[in-house]
């Protein structure tokens, strides 16, 4: 009788083992889901804040590049006219007219492009943020939903993990459309 009490005293100490390593294990493995995740959530705000950078540098870039060949066309023109020996408003708009006949056929001089390709650049790198913060947003969605969710909210509320608190990534962004984006009034 010495010989089955030890056995099934080693049984129970095994079965105990073997639920203390599954508990730790299934604690440890939400609580890698929540590391998961809290990654994914810092890694999305990178990303938004890659393209809000990218968006402060190529922003400038792109309208001084627009600006200076406005620049530049307007100069052509003016000496063209210089050149014609005409200082009226109305020749100086037929000349402008002949530009234009010109330009269609040399777009090189055809500034509108410049400008198409700017408002081209500005959409892309736009789009570009509403799409990083869409998967912010998902990912905070992911996060907070595991985390709520039973049992993990009793096990993840123990080692300290929360809610985010989140409205859906907003930046302060002004409600109204930029004006004056090339200094005129």
């Amino acid at each position: 009788m010495k010989k089955f009490s030890w056995k099934l005293a080693l049984i129970i100490v095994g079965i105990a083992l073997a639920l203390l390593v599954a508990v730790v294990f299934g604690v440890q493995g939400v609580q890698n889901k929540a590391i998961s995740y809290e990654e994914q959530i810092s890694t999305a705000m990178s990303d938004v804040k890659i393209q809000e950078k990218k968006r402060a540098d190529l922003i400038p870039n792109l309208v001084d590049c627009v600006k200076a060949y406005d620049k530049h066309e307007y100069n052509t023109m003016v000496d063209v006219i210089a050149k014609r020996g005409v200082n009226s408003d109305s020749a100086a708009e037929e000349i402008t007219t002949m530009i234009s006949a010109v330009a269609e056929q040399y777009p090189a001089l055809a500034s509108n492009e410049n400008y198409k390709n700017l408002m081209n650049e500005l959409t892309i790198i736009e789009n570009e943020i509403s799409t990083y913060r869409e998967y912010y947003n998902i990912w905070v969605k992911r996060y907070n939903s595991y985390v709520r969710k039973f049992p993990n909210n009793l096990i993840l509320k123990n080692l300290g993990y929360e809610i985010i608190e989140n409205e859906y990534l907003n930046f302060d962004v002004s409600e109204d459309a930029p004006t004056n984006l090339f200094g005129e009034n």
